[in-house]
């Protein structure tokens, strides 16, 4: 396959890539510069140096259209986008982005017709209001949606644009809608949280997550493994889908936790405060249309990571930034 993605230099996408190249896929990075710092993190430099980058703008129609075009891409992965901080304090750019540059990849493969076979895009737990607004048990994937942030509406926009597509010009598109990812790579976001947790276990520091109550912890790599499956699946439609992973509070993440390293006991604390986002989401429609899809166990994600941490250390590869900051 030949593999394009936007935002590909993100945590998911850098795992992605690892994916892809370990199938023998040709990879293609879209974005506004180059910056393969994760990549580096869970790559030799040989397989970095596989992966081609094309300068561009995700919301220039004529520039991403052409890159599909000319390198005969098959595929595409769609990740780029604004998180909620920038979302906040700066709609505007937010739609742009992640709304109008969804749009240009919809179009660019409307115009380049049966050339792209799949379509696979990040959309986000966030299309969910708070856990409360919800009956108790598991959610469907076409439950209301209540985001409770511009970010949650524009993720919703770009569902209902999927569908569109779908109904108006055939279009297949899988969209997926992860909660916590975390494990090597991820640096950014509030729920980047636990991966930094780890991270300061790795360096024997001290580590407070600022929040509590309960989360669904997606490790990175069977995240990208769904993706991978999503781009070879048979299938037709444009249904938005929940990923699950292990649905836990957060002091069943901190036994996790001090199982893998005892000395999370006293290194690693946390909050109280519940994220306003829905948590018990039923993926069996992913697994029944698409899959099965990995989910690895919580100790087995907490333990490969921690592991991947040492060994950047050991290499002095390690960046603190993330904890610094």
């Amino acid at each position: 396959m030949n593999v394009l993605l936007t935002g590909g230099y993100g945590c998911i996408g850098s795992w992605i890539i690892r994916n892809l190249l370990a199938r023998g896929d040709r990879v293609w990075i879209y974005d506004l510069k180059e910056d393969p710092k994760r990549l580096r993190l869970i790559l030799p430099e040989e397989q970095v140096r596989q992966v081609q980058f094309v300068q561009g703008d995700v919301t220039e129609l004529p520039r991403f259209r052409e890159t599909l075009e000319r390198n005969a891409i098959t595929q595409v992965v769609h990740l780029a986008g604004l998180q909620v901080p920038t979302c906040r304090a700066n709609p505007i750019l937010g739609a742009q982005v992640n709304v109008v540059g969804t749009l240009v990849v919809f179009e660019a493969v409307k115009a380049l017709g049966p050339q792209v076979k799949r379509l696979v895009y990040t959309s986000s737990a966030a299309v969910f209001g708070p856990p409360e607004a919800y009956p108790a048990g598991k959610l469907e994937d076409d439950v209301k949606l209540m985001p409770t942030t511009q970010y949650g509406y524009f993720k919703c926009c770009n569902e209902g644009n999927a569908r569109i597509y779908f109904q108006d010009n055939g279009i297949s598109s899988i969209g997926l809608r992860p909660w916590t990812v975390y494990g090597v790579g991820r640096d950014f976001g509030m729920t980047s949280e636990p991966t930094k947790a780890i991270k300061s276990l790795a360096l024997g520091r001290k580590y407070h997550i600022t929040y509590g109550g309960i989360q669904d912890m997606q490790y990175v790599d069977d995240v990208s493994k769904t993706i991978v499956r999503c781009l070879d699946v048979p299938y037709q439609g444009a249904k938005s889908y929940n990923l699950r992973g292990h649905v836990v509070d957060l002091p069943t993440l901190h036994r996790a936790m001090v199982a893998v390293e005892p000395s999370a006991a006293k290194l690693i604390t946390h909050g109280e405060r519940q994220i306003a986002i829905a948590y018990d989401l039923d993926d069996s429609a992913l697994q029944r249309d698409l899959g099965p899809m990995p989910r690895r166990s919580l100790e087995e994600g907490i333990r490969e990571t921690l592991e991947m941490f040492r060994a950047l250390q050991r290499e002095n590869r390690l960046d603190t930034a993330d904890l610094d900051a």
